[in-house]
């Protein structure tokens, strides 16, 4: 491990200093060391898109919009390779969520993503990403790690 010195300003170090106390880290040196990770996360690299990634796609929209619910259920279909499942919950009576989990290159995770996003009807929509290491038999479907479900 390395020993880095910063200087930070003093409202940027009161906004570490809330974030520290709001997440339960121990000193700064932790909290400082998860963003960072979150942030290179979440940093767009060239040689990305091709990788392999797993998603969540959340989304809300009016079911009542003409052929919606449809269009969204066709989109899913037709993109069976990046879909696992779907979880679909009724918010009221005219409004859906939708919470989509996804497999594939990423560049064709994303491109989904904004299709979906962008359909007319779509109130809210929002894309996590997870990088997925190097995926054995099965694409990845199957278990090799230890632990109880």
């Amino acid at each position: 491990m390395q020993r880095v010195t910063m200087t930070i300003d003093d409202e940027l170090m009161e906004s570490l200093d809330r974030y520290m106390a709001a997440s339960g880290h121990q000193n700064r040196s932790e909290a400082v060391r998860d963003l960072v990770r979150a942030g290179l996360l979440a940093a767009p690299r060239v040689d990305d898109r091709a990788r392999r990634c797993m998603a969540a796609l959340v989304y809300v929209y009016d079911h009542e919009t003409r052929q919606l619910s449809r269009k969204l259920l066709s989109d899913h279909h037709s993109h069976a390779d990046l879909s696992i499942a779907t979880l679909h919950v009724h918010i009221d009576e005219a409004t859906c969520l939708e919470v989509s989990l996804l497999r594939g290159q990423k560049a064709e995770v994303e491109h989904f993503a904004s299709h979906v996003i962008g359909e007319r009807g779509v109130r809210y929509g929002q894309l996590v990403v997870v990088p997925a290491s190097a995926e054995g038999p099965g694409e990845g479907r199957g278990h090799s790690h230890e632990h109880e479900h």
